[in-house]
């Protein structure tokens, strides 16, 4: 039953990133060329950002479809991690991004550049529409990490349209060049931020670190109280992937002829107050552990 799951998480996770894909990696052409035309950097930043989102989402379609492939003998958990692996690529490729736009915004600063306002309006209002409607497809899937991966570049672009459209009104309107780089290290300060709690998240997975929503302490002194049960030790809680929360654990009890009670008493308790659903317990009789 959770292989024919996860095998449906994954596969409803192709769709939007595909479909991301396609729009995405069409306009970005549009607005590079809008881009050179009109000398606007953050024009060119989002063009930037949306060939970064192309990659982005063409590596997060592979992952999900890696994602579908079953348990074997070799790989035990299956290929969920796939896409957990993508999400950390797309942080890292953004931060790398973040960089590289700070830089050459800063460069601006120093030598302004003559920028064609009105062609900046007209391609980042078109631009800021298609963002809109990549990220509502996206944000309609499962919000998996390497979604939230995806929808991190797709943020950025949307930003990034709403500051070229900004700066190519105030350009238009008054003349003031210097607002085009500083409205780009504005974004990229936001991204930025985002970036960061998505490499957090995916370190997390990778590591195998407890989830942050729950408290190992707190689980074990819940599992501990249950009626039957002298102790818990080695109580292991983590995550496989972006969805499934796995928990390991001894227990220690008063009579092994007890055990399937105890067993199912602990499994509702887990599942019902933690949303922890993959548990795999040990029993062990009460004088094992003296």
């Amino acid at each position: 039953m959770h292989d024919h799951a996860h095998h449906c998480h994954a596969a409803s996770s192709v769709r939007p990133l595909v479909w991301g894909l396609v729009v995405t990696l069409v306009f970005a052409l549009v607005e590079a060329i809008g881009g050179w035309l009109s000398g606007s950097l953050a024009l060119l930043g989002d063009a930037g950002h949306m060939l970064t989102d192309s990659f982005s989402l063409a590596l997060g379609a592979g992952a999900a479809l890696l994602a579908q492939k079953p348990a074997s003998r070799e790989m035990s958990f299956g290929w969920g991690r796939a896409e957990v692996l993508a999400a950390l690529a797309n942080a890292v490729l953004m931060l790398l991004i973040v960089i590289g736009i700070s830089l050459a915004a800063f460069d601006r600063l120093r030598d302004p550049q003559p920028v064609q306002g009105g062609m900046v309006m007209v391609i980042a209002a078109i631009g800021l529409m298609v963002n809109i409607a990549v990220a509502w497809v996206l944000h309609r899937g499962e919000q998996t990490l390497n979604i939230r991966g995806a929808m991190l570049h797709v943020m950025g672009d949307l930003l990034g349209s709403v500051a070229a459209l900004v700066a190519g009104a105030v350009i238009y309107f008054t003349g003031w060049t210097p607002i085009d780089p500083l409205l780009s290290i504005l974004i990229c300060l936001l991204i930025l931020f985002a970036s960061v709690k998505l490499l957090r998240d995916a370190v997390d997975v990778l590591m195998q670190r407890v989830p942050r929503e729950l408290s190992l302490p707190v689980v074990g002194e819940a599992m501990a109280v249950e009626e039957g049960v002298r102790s818990v030790h080695d109580l292991h809680i983590w995550r496989l992937d972006s969805s499934m929360i796995y928990l390991s654990a001894h227990i220690v009890v008063d009579d092994l002829a007890t055990w399937p009670r105890v067993l199912k008493r602990l499994q509702d308790m887990l599942e019902q107050r933690f949303a922890v659903h993959h548990i795999t317990l040990q029993p062990e009789p009460l004088h094992a552990d003296a």
